[in-house]
């Protein structure tokens, strides 16, 4: 086997899991639209890995049973911070708060395109190198 042909069947392997991600995160963004509760949340704090430009807000918001619950938000980055303190719309599966989103468009959208896209490139990259070999 040679290294090219480990190369494509990783780049395949890649985008299949981009794909199935995708898929994923869409499902579930449909499931919160239809059966999801809304709620209120507040970032509460700002998480910073060393050596990232970018922090993870942490948001908190109260669930239906009364209890506050908190997660961090899939999409995060560049054009996607939330400052401390900030109020953002949230929903999330009433048998599942751990399953909460922030609740608007570019938050929303963010994660499916960015899983697509990147399982493109790499299924694009595996049929170019197919191809042109």
């Amino acid at each position: 086997m040679t290294g090219e042909t480990v190369g494509i069947g990783l780049a395949v392997l890649v985008g299949l899991a981009g794909l199935w991600a995708g898929a994923r995160e869409a499902r579930l963004q449909m499931r919160l639209s239809r059966y999801g509760l809304r709620a209120e949340g507040v970032v509460v704090d700002l998480e910073r890995e060393p050596g990232d430009d970018c922090s993870t807000p942490v948001i908190e918001f109260i669930d239906r049973q009364g209890r506050p619950s908190r997660f961090r938000p899939v999409a995060t980055g560049q054009g996607l911070e939330l400052a401390l303190g900030t109020h953002v719309p949230v929903v999330y599966l009433p048998e599942r708060p751990g399953s909460a989103r922030v609740f608007t468009r570019k938050h929303r959208l963010s994660p499916i395109v960015a899983l697509f896209a990147g399982a493109m490139l790499f299924l694009g990259v595996a049929v170019g190198v197919v191809l042109t070999h």
